[in-house]
């Protein structure tokens, strides 16, 4: 039913400006401890995808700032959060922080290097990935990496989309049979299959390499990898077993993924946030709703579970830093 309604001039003029007061009220929301949140989200996550695979392995990417209490290399770690996880992903730790082939700044760097170095002590192995292109700055963010213990992908485009020239054979390339997150040596970051016609050139290229780890995504051209493909992976050229981990993003949703809706453009859901400037087509998202938790995890149609049933040994979580977002504002 359609009421129609009368409105002096001005009595719209203080409607407009009771609803733009109630509309700054919803988009920051209060009296939400935004890194908690995150926490609760990855553990709950955790905890579902382990009921189907003990063994499945959870990899959030950046958002170190959660193992601590005061998001700091010295404070006090988070023991329910650490014990939930099983490596951490940190992007430009060394390079690429503010610009792609130059190195992070010594403040930046100190603070990532300090909680990366907490995760290690506490077992939490580190996937750290520079983005950089010149030779011998790619040499260097393998050297400064292994140094600290960490396993590590000198990425020489930032989309993620080619399986790099240099070096010629993966660093630290073995035979060795990787069961473990632990066991890694190196990784290979490609979630981006753009280069590749079709599923199957994807996987014969990926199939010609020696990494231990592969992280790609569920889909190639919005169809996605099915557990036949997906066992293709996991074997090394040489042999040796590998694992295959499947990138997901929890803090932003995707206007290219199966489960982005037309009607979310003019009738946007409540959870929906304002598009990332600095990637078209992400949006960020109120991470703790459960609408789009739901989206994410805990039923038969969610994102999560369509990755356990491809056959994937785990899930590297994106935009986990998501809370800085909402602390910003």
């Amino acid at each position: 039913m359609k009421i129609k309604y009368y409105i002096f001039p001005g009595i719209i003029i203080l409607l407009f400006l009771i609803i733009s007061c109630n509309n700054d009220s919803i988009t920051a929301p209060q009296n939400i401890d935004y890194r908690q949140e995150m926490r609760n989200f990855v553990m709950n996550l955790a905890d579902y995808s382990k009921n189907y695979n003990n063994e499945f392995i959870i990899i959030p990417q950046n958002g170190q700032e959660l193992i601590t209490d005061n998001g700091e290399g010295d404070g006090t770690p988070i023991t329910n959060y650490l014990q939930a996880i099983d490596a951490t992903g940190r992007e430009s730790m060394f390079y690429g922080y503010y610009q792609d082939d130059e190195e992070t700044p010594t403040e930046d760097k100190q603070h990532l290097l300090d909680l990366c170095l907490t995760c290690e002590e506490y077992g939490i192995e580190v996937l750290s990935t520079d983005y950089c292109f010149t030779q011998n700055k790619m040499d260097n963010s393998y050297y400064l990496n292994e140094l600290n213990g960490f396993i590590s992908f000198a990425a020489s485009e930032r989309n993620l989309n080619v399986i790099p020239n240099y070096p010629e054979i993966p660093y630290n390339e073995n035979s060795d049979d990787i069961i473990q997150i632990s066991q890694a040596k190196n990784f290979l970051y490609l979630i981006n299959s753009e280069n590749f016609a079709t599923k199957q050139d994807f996987i014969d290229a990926v199939s010609a390499t020696n990494y231990d780890v592969i992280i790609m995504d569920l889909f190639h051209y919005e169809i996605a990898f099915d557990p036949y493909e997906i066992k293709q992976l996991k074997t090394k050229y040489n042999g040796g077993k590998r694992l295959v981990i499947c990138y997901m993003s929890i803090g932003e949703a995707e206007d290219y993924r199966y489960y982005w809706q037309t009607s979310w453009e003019t009738d946007k859901p409540d959870w929906l946030e304002p598009e990332n400037p600095e990637w078209e087509g992400n949006y960020k998202v109120r991470y703790w709703e459960p609408a789009w938790q739901s989206i994410i995890y805990g039923n038969d149609n969610s994102y999560l579970k369509m990755i356990l049933d491809a056959g994937f040994n785990g899930v590297y979580l994106d935009i986990v830093d998501g809370f800085e977002y909402f602390e910003e504002k």
